[in-house]
């Protein structure tokens, strides 16, 4: 895959290679562009969403690209895949040329004189435009003007929440807001609906080795709740995949398969428990933040592999010793990690043995009573 995006400078991208039988079958899939993504990858990001819609930039001579032109169809090889691109809001604020670029190239899309079958854009904006919808082709969404976050993240926090499908509520009326040359923020939900019911997968980049997706809270509060409300939409399951740019192999992995090697190699990995716990108060928020974004992956992606919670319950709650020093490190990280679990079963995300659960509600107390200064007297 061609890498272009904000700049291009040869030899220093890597290509990321998607099969064409994989690209074949997406009518409508949703990239992820992040703004500090883009920019450390010099827009390898962008290079996905270009290549699905098969087109190229062109620059002045500068080297600044002023346009994306869409390829003859016989050099792109594949059909025009659609994409809703969901920005994030450094994205949609730091690169305002860019977005209004890629919202011409959209426009332009739509309106090539091409088959519908070789055009997904087209086929799509003709169907928004028989149902009289203004701009149909509007694919950038983002947060409100001036504004950040899905605030999914939020309510899994505060756990204020019933089920996945009101995550997924919270996610589409906060990324409703379409960029562009013609909309600075104007909500379209018209649109996002029915670019959502469409959605056949999610695209990601990752260029992290630091963070993964169990590391902080933005990954299932964004990429989670889009799926969510994409199923939501579409009545049927929505894969997420994601390219892993830092590595030599960038073949698109499987949300789940990545979610599991995680938790592996992380939150159930002794000599990383061990690690955390002899930071003291740092190490035990560490633990406590994996916890939040388990219930979270649990609630936007149904991410509820039993064998988590097992080994995360006898690894930092039933061992006595570790609980005792993540009690006395960080009471408050311990009493979230331990209310993390309870919730994971009243949600129905997780089935202990009756004597786990009752030993974690024990332990919940004891967080609390320490929390709150309570001393036994007798």
């Amino acid at each position: 895959m061609r890498s272009w995006g904000l700049s291009e400078k040869p030899g220093k991208y890597k290509w990321v290679m998607l099969e064409k039988a994989y690209l074949k079958v997406f009518q409508m899939p949703v990239a992820k562009i992040n703004g500090l993504d883009a920019i450390k990858t010099r827009g390898e990001s962008l290079g996905i969403l270009l290549e699905l819609v098969g087109a190229a930039p062109v620059k002045e001579g500068t080297g600044r690209i002023v346009r994306y032109d869409l390829m003859p169809l016989a050099e792109v090889g594949h059909p025009r895949i659609d994409v809703l691109a969901n920005l994030s809001g450094i994205f949609r604020d730091s690169f305002v040329n860019i977005v209004e670029l890629l919202d011409d190239l959209f426009r332009r899309a739509t309106e090539a004189d091409e088959p519908e079958e070789e055009n997904f854009i087209r086929k799509h904006g003709l169907a928004l435009r028989s149902q009289g919808v203004d701009n149909v082709s509007a694919r950038l969404f983002s947060n409100p003007a001036g504004d950040y976050g899905s605030l999914v993240n939020d309510q899994v926090v505060d756990g204020n929440w019933e089920s996945g499908d009101e995550l997924a509520n919270t996610w589409q009326s906060r990324n409703v807001f379409s960029y562009g040359r013609q909309d600075k923020g104007q909500a379209r939900p018209e649109v996002m609906e029915q670019l959502l019911q469409s959605t056949s997968r999610i695209v990601q980049e990752i260029d992290s080795v630091e963070y993964g997706l169990t590391d902080i809270q933005e990954y299932y509060a964004n990429t989670g709740g889009l799926k969510r409300a994409a199923e939501k939409q579409g009545g049927k399951t929505v894969n997420a995949s994601f390219v892993e740019s830092f590595s030599k192999d960038t073949t698109p992995r499987k949300l789940e398969d990545l979610l599991r090697l995680e938790y592996r190699t992380k939150l159930l990995n002794p000599k990383w428990a061990e690690a955390m716990a002899n930071q003291g108060s740092g190490g035990a928020y560490e633990i406590s933040q994996r916890m939040t974004a388990l219930i979270g992956w649990g609630g936007t992606a149904d991410f509820q592999d039993n064998w988590v919670y097992d080994q995360a319950a006898d690894t930092y709650a039933l061992d006595e010793e570790m609980a005792k020093r993540l009690r006395q490190a960080n009471p408050e990280a311990f009493r979230n990690i331990v209310g993390r679990m309870l919730e994971a079963n009243g949600r129905g995300f997780w089935e202990p043995d009756h004597e786990t659960l009752q030993k974690l509600r024990e332990l919940y107390d004891l967080a609390d009573e320490k929390i709150e200064g309570v001393t036994a007297v007798g």
